[in-house]
């Protein structure tokens, strides 16, 4: 079985996300965030009340 690691710190709507892969960050709140993951994807997300929600994810390529 292989180890992972995951944390994040936050700091007010800004989010430092740290992992086994690197270090990422996303800023929003819960109706709406957009996200830096460590491997340079960008993802868009918004979340309506009743279980609505869409996400955009954009590649490094």
């Amino acid at each position: 079985m292989g180890w992972s690691y995951r944390k994040s710190i936050k700091f007010g709507p800004f989010r430092l996300n740290l992992s086994r892969r690197g270090m990422g960050h996303s800023w929003g709140n819960r109706l709406f965030r957009v996200t830096r993951t460590a491997d340079g994807r960008r993802t868009v997300s918004v979340n309506l009340p009743g279980g609505f929600h869409w996400r955009k994810t954009r590649s490094t390529r």
